[in-house]
Parts: C-alpha cells; sequence; structure tokens
C-alpha cells in the first residue's frame, strides 16, 4: 500500500491527510513536533484572552484519527534522504515514504538582535509561545510592561492580547504609518489612531536596537535604534513577520529559495516529493500574488487541490481572486481584490476613500483610471459578503455598478447599520471634484 508521508499538522497538512482518505485507502502518517493534534493556530489568542479552552481550538476528536485511519507521529524531522525516500528524526529513527509533503508552515522572523533568545522573548505563532506568555505574562505583576517588534497582524493580535489582562505595552513600528507596505494611507492612519485609543504606546518609524537580560538571563529592557532610550520590560514579542520553516529542508536535495521551490501543481524538483502551504514558493507569483503565501484559507485550498493530484488527479493549484480577513482590535477588517498601499499602487489605480466620523469604519475602493473596472475593496468596521465581491471581480464588473451596488454586499442588513447611502454621496463628491 502506498505510503503518504505529511511533515506538518497545520490546517494545509491535515486538510490534503483528510481529502486523501476520502478519495482513496492510502496509508497516511503525519509527523507533528509542536502539539500531538491539529488546532486552530488563529484561535491561540482567544485561550490567552479567557474566550475558550486549549481543547476548543480542536476541530476533531480524538477519535476521529483512528476512525479516518490518518497516523500521527510526533517528532522533529532532521533530514530529508531522497535517494531513499526516507526521513531522518533528531532521536536517530527513520521513516520512510512513498510520497512526501512539506507543510511545516512558518517560523517568526528574527534579525540578529543582542538578546533575542532571552528568558521572555517569544513569539505569537506555537503553542508553546501561548505556554510561554502564560509564564511571562500572566497578569500585571507580574509583567509589568511588554515590548512588541513588528507592525503586522500578529503584533496586533499580541497587544490585543496583552491589552485584554491590562498589561502595559510599547509597539516599536519600523514603518511610518502601521503597516502601511499593505494599506493605503487613509486606513493606515486611522489603525494609528485607533492603536492609541486603546493607551497602547505606538511607537512609528522606530527601530529595536537590542535586548538587555538582567543577572538571571531575563528579560530586563529593550534600547531603541534612533535614540538610545532604554524601556524597561518583563516580555518582548518578536512579531516582524514570518519566514518558511524549512531548515531541515536544505541539506537535501530540494530545491529552496526562501521557501522549497514548487510549480503550480505543487511539485517539488524531485518525484514524489511536494510542498503545501506557508513554506511552499512558487516559482513564479500567481497573478498579483506573492510567491509565498502565509494565509490560512490558502493553506487549506492546497491541501484540497493535491489531494486530488495524489489520488491521480493531477489538477493545477488555482486560488481565485485574493481576499483576507483580520482583527484590528476590536474593528474588523476584509479585502477583496487587490487595493495597493501607496508604496505599491501600480499607474493605472484610482482609490475612493470613505471614512465615517466615528473613526472606525471607512472603505477603500481601488478601480482602473481609464476603464473604470473595480479592481478591489478593503473594508473596516463593516462587514461584507465574500461571495458578491467575489463574482463581481469575475464578472468585470465596473466601480460605478459595485458603488450603486453595494447594498447587495451587505453582511447582514438587519443587524449592520446603513451606510451606502453616505458612501455613494462621498463617491459622487468625489467624481465631481474629480
Amino acid at each position: 500500500m502506498e505510503h503518504i508521508v505529511i511533515i506538518g499538522n497545520g490546517i494545509s497538512g491535515v486538510t490534503l491527510a483528510r481529502h486523501i482518505r476520502k478519495l482513496s485507502d492510502k496509508k497516511i502518517t503525519i509527523v507533528s513536533a509542536e502539539t500531538e493534534y491539529f488546532f486552530s493556530r488563529t484561535a491561540l489568542m482567544y485561550i490567552y484572552m479567557g474566550h475558550m479552552k486549549f481543547e476548543h481550538t480542536q476541530p476533531y476528536e480524538h477519535g476521529f484519527w483512528k476512525k479516518n485511519r490518518i497516523e500521527l507521529k510526533k517528532g522533529y524531522v532532521e533530514r530529508i534522504d531522497t535517494d531513499n525516500k526516507a526521513l531522518e528524526f533528531t532521536d536517530g529513527k527513520t521513516l520512510n515514504y512513498d510520497k512526501l509533503i512539506i507543510a511545516t508552515g512558518s517560523k517568526p522572523n528574527k534579525f540578529g538582535w543582542p538578546g533575542q533568545d532571552l528568558d521572555g522573548v517569544m513569539g505569537m505563532y506555537h503553542k508553546q509561545d501561548l505556554e510561554n506568555l502564560e509564564i511571562h505574562a500572566p497578569n500585571n505583576q507580574v509583567c509589568k510592561r511588554a515590548v512588541i517588534v513588528g507592525g503586522g497582524l500578529i503584533g496586533i493580535e499580541l497587544a490585543e492580547m496583552l491589552n485584554s489582562r491590562n498589561i502595559p505595552v510599547t509597539f516599536l513600528v519600523r514603518e511610518s504609518s502601521f503597516w502601511n507596505g499593505v494599506l493605503p494611507e487613509g486606513e493606515s492612519e486611522m489603525i494609528n489612531r485607533h492603536i492609541k485609543n486603546h493607551h497602547i504606546d505606538l511607537r512609528l518609524s522606530t527601530n529595536l536596537k537590542e535586548i538587555k537580560s538582567d543577572e538571571n538571563g531575563k528579560v530586563k529592557s529593550v534600547i531603541i535604534e534612533e535614540t538610545g532610550e532604554e524601556i524597561a520590560c518583563n516580555v518582548v514579542g518578536l512579531t516582524a513577520g514570518v519566514s518558511p520553516n524549512i531548515d531541515f529542508v536544505k541539506s537535501s536535495n530540494i530545491e529552496t529559495g526562501r521557501g522549497v521551490k514548487v510549480n503550480r501543481y505543487l511539485e517539488t524538483n524531485i518525484p514524489d516529493v511536494y510542498a503545501i502551504g506557508d513554506c511552499a514558493e512558487q516559482h513564479e507569483a500567481i497573478g498579483n500574488r506573492r510567491p509565498i503565501e502565509a494565509v490560512w484559507y490558502t493553506g487549506r485550498m492546497m491541501g484540497e487541490t493535491l489531494a486530488q493530484t495524489i489520488c491521480g488527479n493531477r489538477i493545477q493549484y488555482k486560488p481565485g481572486h485574493w481576499f483576507n480577513s483580520a482583527k484590528f482590535l476590536d474593528i474588523e477588517y476584509q479585502t477583496y481584490g487587490w487595493v495597493f498601499s501607496e508604496r505599491n499602487k501600480q499607474d493605472y489605480e484610482r482609490h475612493f476613500h470613505w471614512i465615517h466620523e466615528d473613526d472606525t469604519k471607512c472603505i477603500t475602493i481601488a478601480y482602473h483610471k481609464e476603464t473604470n473596472a473595480f479592481l478591489g475593496i478593503n473594508t473596516f468596521g463593516i462587514r461584507m459578503r465574500h461571495e458578491t465581491f467575489d463574482k463581481w471581480l469575475t464578472e468585470k464588473r465596473d466601480v460605478d455598478y459595485v458603488m450603486n451596488h453595494l447594498s447587495e454586499a451587505n453582511f447582514d442588513p438587519e443587524f449592520y447599520t446603513h451606510f451606502e447611502e453616505g458612501i455613494l454621496s462621498a463617491y459622487h463628491k468625489q467624481l465631481q471634484t474629480a
């Protein structure tokens, strides 16, 4: 019987295993060193905030794996021997495979800061990070202040977590405005104000120089690069992005760049070896997407796609229109299609921006300045329907159509106040002054 071995039990690896089992009787083994069972990584913050327990983040009962004949092996893979189709583990054991899938996800970036490995320095990606946070920041008596380094989505989640336990937070963001490599100016500035309104000490255009230790090897302070200022703290969260978790692959014959290189079929340069999820890097980016996408739903889609290929129906990975969602403290964010920041804006791209007077709701719509084609939308604080925008992007609707039919995308008109009239009025005013 063909043996499929999957390294990594995140959303990509587990989705792949489930779909292979739906389609076949192949032997399946999932290898993981992090936790015995798959859990929802995005829910870690809600455990710390007291909204749920860790067992609530496991979507499958423990009996699911046995019932579906998916074997789980806990251990660290040290080396892949592609010539002999074997994995070598740090404990000296080996495991043979017929087909191998690398689905090891990401690891937090570290930039060689002095003190980055001290007790009390952590990312916020793994279950071990959550356990670390409970030790070092259980309350504001033990942790007098936390410093977060890096202004992305994981950084804002960690700020919200610490804020929920009344732990003072200083947030170091090297950009001149929060997440302004992704968000247009008006949105980024609204989020700056929102962070400060939550009594978080946001420091823009600020870099970490070093993390200082007390006599016991624990964090005692950080030093700011630009001013030399020392900020006393007990916890440092390193959230300056993530990188593919593939160090163990580099000694093999499998081609790597930043991630494990794959083609549109998610195949590596070695027959019977594949990569999916955050650790996979497309040889050529798909449309405007990045070659590596550390996004939950694309990981799931890669798992579903590759299951077909492994079970004899070789198909290309086609992620469709870009979308994503996140939360900035209590403001929900959604994006559909492409709305670029000022830094990455295309020559043909025009933006219509509307912001509500309460400074917690806004939308930005991108469109083509010559053809008026609808390119994408960002929404903050107003929930919209994914399938509606997906349909309009496929139908290549123009911006006037989208503006006049916004109410069709309203997620729940009964519970969400109607803003369409004000948005449309602002849009017409902008057209008159353009």
